[in-house]
């Protein structure tokens, strides 16, 4: 009887053809390319002004491609729903008073100091925002999505929308007693404590 190679064993060979798939090859360059942009992202955390300010840059780019093309209403107009989603995540807390009974915010001087904890944090509200903006952009150049449409009525819709929805954030603040903006660690300016110095003693 011939003895041959149990069909369960792969051979060095097999396994270098394998791993030279394209496939393979495909997953490992999107791998590569996800860690230098994840690795991008983590060093843009720190830098606040610079990000908010390439941010802007992206929404003038925006705004002078849509006022150039005089189109894509629509697109804008979903943009704008999008963005009023993002900026009430940005305002509230991320734990709703009125669904949860948790620990409240402190609304006395002598109460503990809590930090307003966002339900979209900074970092993700301004990628949220440059990341719409960019998309929108690149849907400008396909004409599918430039629907013919009346846009001043879309216009006063989005005001009436946002008027409405803001009303709405600023009736819960006032009664939930909080602000969705905290620079730090309040200071309580009290009555100095006793000195920590250790006095001089009398000279004999």
């Amino acid at each position: 009887m011939e003895t041959g190679q149990p069909s369960g064993n792969l051979s060095g060979n097999d396994l270098s053809s394998l791993s030279s798939t394209p496939a393979t090859t495909l997953s490992r360059c999107s791998y590569a390319v996800s860690r230098r942009y994840q690795h991008f992202l983590d060093q843009t955390v720190p830098h606040i002004l610079y990000r908010w300010i390439s941010c802007l840059i992206v929404v003038l780019i925006y705004a002078i491609r849509v006022y150039l093309v005089q189109g894509f209403y629509i697109v804008t107009y979903g943009l704008g729903i999008y963005l009023l989603n993002l900026l009430i995540g940005f305002l509230s807390p991320q734990i709703d008073p009125e669904i949860h009974d948790g620990p409240a915010l402190p609304t006395r001087g002598s109460d503990e100091f809590r930090p307003f904890v966002r339900r979209l944090p900074e970092f993700k509200f301004w990628y949220s925002i440059t990341k719409a903006f960019c998309i929108a952009f690149v849907m400008t150049f396909f004409f599918v999505f430039d629907v013919p449409v009346f846009w001043p009525i879309l216009l006063i819709y989005w005001v009436m929308l946002f008027l409405l929805t803001m009303r709405r954030q600023i009736s819960h603040m006032i009664k939930y007693r909080y602000v969705p903006f905290s620079t730090g660690k309040q200071r309580y300016d009290g009555k100095k404590g006793p000195s920590t110095k250790i006095a001089d003693l009398p000279k004999e």
